[in-house]
């Protein structure tokens, strides 16, 4: 009896390192997987914000198609009037003149709004850089390694108007340390970053030392 209790301890604590790894390892993979999710909502974001200004803007140059589609129309009412003048010649024929002066200067005006239109739209596009430039940048400003959480609020105070999240921001540096981009310095539980540019210098200034 006390060997079967014996085994049955062990397989059950076997059975619970198992399972605690298996809890461990599920949980990290759930929190890349949340991280890359919201990468690819910040991206869908800006590409939903690009596509409004494309709209925008074809429908800005486009508005004078319709225009132009009823100038081209016009000439069926004279043929109209055509068959209605063998009862009356003399006043009809001189109508469909007015109506497209009318048409013309509708069309100029949708032009002249066309062209305003993208100009003033066009900055918006171009005055937003990527989070991972922004975080180099940041890391490339500072003289001591900052954890994520500090990138967090730094990049969130700069940037109040770009919703900014800590695991995004620790994911695009795992992926700069794993470019060579960044360094990881990691102090007991916490993890810190740094720019490359920072340790490259250390060994020109032990040189001069020596």
């Amino acid at each position: 009896m006390p060997e079967n209790q014996t085994s049955t301890t062990e397989l059950t604590s076997q059975y619970f390192a198992q399972v605690t790894s298996d809890l461990e390892r599920n949980t990290k993979e759930q929190d890349r997987i949340a991280a890359d999710i919201s990468a690819l909502q910040e991206q869908l974001l800006a590409l939903q914000h690009d596509h409004t200004v494309l709209v925008n803007m074809q429908q800005a140059l486009g508005g004078a198609r319709p225009v132009t589609g009823t100038t081209k129309a016009a000439p069926s009412v004279p043929s109209q009037a055509s068959a209605r003048t063998k009862q009356a010649k003399s006043t009809k024929p001189t109508k469909p003149t007015k109506p497209a002066r009318k048409k013309t200067a509708a069309v100029t005006d949708a032009k002249k709004t066309a062209v305003k239109q993208p100009a003033a739209k066009a900055p918006k596009t171009a005055a937003q850089p990527s989070l991972v430039d922004l975080i180099r940048t940041h890391l490339e400003e500072q003289s001591e390694p900052r954890s994520a959480a500090e990138i967090t609020t730094a990049l969130t105070a700069a940037h109040p108007d770009r919703t900014i999240k800590t695991t995004v921001v620790r994911t695009t540096l795992e992926n700069l340390v794993a470019r060579s981009s960044a360094h990881r310095n990691k102090q007991g539980s916490s993890v810190f970053y740094t720019a490359t540019t920072e340790p490259a210098a250390e060994p020109q200034t032990a040189a001069a030392t020596g």
